[in-house]
């Protein structure tokens, strides 16, 4: 078999706070999910340009008024941030930070591709951490952002360390600097500890770019260089943030985000060669478009598919997640064969407080969504459909209303954009996301016979703003305005990439 050939970026979606840890022959990526459940992803590869969703940390978070939609509170671009994935003694580890409910959580596992974890919390929040299990087998975390701090944990992760180290490790760079150090990605190697992080300059080429601190000794002094500083040609959008790791066979890989706009922020892989004790990231200082990798090619894998719904039994692909924490009772395979059933449960104002809504992600440069709505057990005030999902939000789908039912387009705020009388009790739907060159506009369509397709409301420039932080989604929704039960059933979800 031939070597694969890694491609930036290796998956052309939201994949954002990335880290990456090898054990044996297999590496293992963990990215922010943030609002949706079940989340913090556990990606697999064992080729380095071919990742899997292996399983999730958490099927939830929390059972609150925020995370359930309830009272008018959300956790929309709060939520998991930023996870430390590590490996220490047969142990996997992940620890992020919850600016919601200020506290940080650690969760540990013997087995991370099955998805059961248990977890400790700190009260406060360690902004974007980075657990280091050192040689002598303490266990350190640094976490902050400009102050780099450094507090001594339990050697099990299980809580602070009493008496141990808790201190301001150093202050980076203020002048001509903006977004100071954050994004911390902590490691001990050949007798040198390396702290790695993003600053973001206003003077020079403003853009985002890698910063290596280096010692000998844990408390510093810490020496400082730029490690990456190129944008691909994009935007002047630096690819930056993210963790290094090696191959069995002792080579170095770095694995880096980079700002795309609406489609989110996505992952790229560079070589790392290491220049007197430092680890330079890219070939000549820039991020490759793409190279041969150290392994053979596996299996490919999709981070978006098509779903037929024709399942025997209430699971989902690893694929979908939730708008905030689903509601068990208001889904499902079974109740109508071939079909997923969404039932209202609790009330909702609008697209942004119903829960419910099931998403995946979108892919650019450009992609599309198909789907076949029956809307016989729908009720009057319900709405269902399709939802291009962020602040800046658009839908399509049908509105039972008094009168009769309609398919309407709505935009931010529910502003109804075209309203159309229906008369059938089904429809088909479909969603075109076009990010190439962040054009970012997204169009929607309908249809009586899935066929003939007709343009409805407005086209929607997608803008990625970070009251939610995340690129945009794909969303089938059903929800409720004036009575519970009601239900609409979705015959297929398809998705295609251009």
């Amino acid at each position: 078999m031939s070597k694969a050939i890694i491609k930036n970026p290796i998956i052309f979606s939201d994949i954002p706070d990335v880290d990456v840890l090898r054990v044996g022959n297999a590496y293992y990526m963990v990215s922010t999910t943030m609002h949706v459940m079940p989340g913090c992803p556990i990606m697999k590869s064992t080729d380095l340009a071919n990742w899997q969703i292996q399983s999730y940390i958490y099927d939830k978070i929390e059972d609150n008024d925020q995370y359930e939609l309830k009272n008018g509170k959300h956790t929309y671009g709060r939520g998991q941030w930023a996870t430390s994935l590590r490996y220490n003694n047969g142990v996997f580890y992940a620890v992020f930070v919850c600016n919601d409910m200020k506290k940080t959580y650690i969760y540990h596992t013997t087995d991370i591709e099955s998805g059961e974890w248990k977890r400790d919390e700190l009260d406060g929040i360690y902004h974007d951490p980075s657990l280091l299990f050192d040689d002598d087998g303490k266990l350190y975390i640094f976490y902050n952002c400009g102050d780099v701090r450094i507090t001594e944990l339990k050697p099990d992760a299980s809580g602070l360390q009493e008496g141990g180290i808790n201190q301001l490790l150093f202050s980076t760079p203020r002048e001509g600097i903006g977004l100071r150090c954050e994004g911390c990605h902590a490691y001990k190697i050949n007798g040198y500890y390396y702290l790695i992080f993003i600053e973001w300059p206003v003077v020079g080429n403003k853009r985002r770019r890698e910063i290596c601190y280096r010692s000998k000794n844990l408390l510093g002094p810490y020496e400082r260089k730029v490690i990456m500083d190129d944008d691909m040609g994009y935007h002047n959008k630096g690819v930056a943030q993210g963790a290094i790791f090696d191959t069995p066979d002792g080579e170095w890989f770095a694995m880096l985000f980079q700002d795309h706009d609406a489609v989110g922020r996505i992952p790229c892989i560079l070589p790392v060669k290491w220049e007197d004790d430092w680890p330079m990231l890219g070939i000549d200082g820039k991020v490759p478009e793409s190279f041969e990798g150290p392994h053979e090619e596996s299996g490919k894998y999709d981070i978006v598919i098509s779903d037929d719904f024709n399942h025997v039994e209430n699971k989902l692909a690893l694929n979908w997640q939730w708008n905030h924490n689903p509601i068990p009772k208001a889904w499902s395979f079974t109740e109508r064969p071939g079909y997923l059933r969404l039932t209202t449960a609790q009330m909702a104002t609008n697209i942004l407080d119903a829960r419910g809504t099931l998403t995946q992600r979108t892919v650019g440069p450009k992609c599309a969504f198909e789907t076949h709505l029956e809307t016989a057990g729908m009720k009057i005030g319900d709405k269902a459909g399709f939802v291009a999902l962020q602040s800046t939000y658009g839908t399509v789908g049908i509105s039972m209303e008094t009168d009769g039912a309609y398919v309407i387009m709505t935009t931010k705020g529910d502003e109804v954009r075209e309203k159309i009388r229906w008369e059938a009790s089904d429809i088909y739907l479909k969603v075109y996301f076009d990010f190439e060159d962040s054009r970012d506009i997204v169009e929607f369509y309908y249809s009586a016979n899935g066929s003939d397709w007709k343009k409805i409301g407005v086209d929607v420039k997608m803008l990625y703003t970070l009251d939610h932080f995340m690129g945009y989604r794909i969303g089938l929704y059903n929800y409720a305005t004036k009575e519970l039960g009601g239900y609409a059933d979705y015959e297929y979800f398809k998705f295609y990439q251009f």
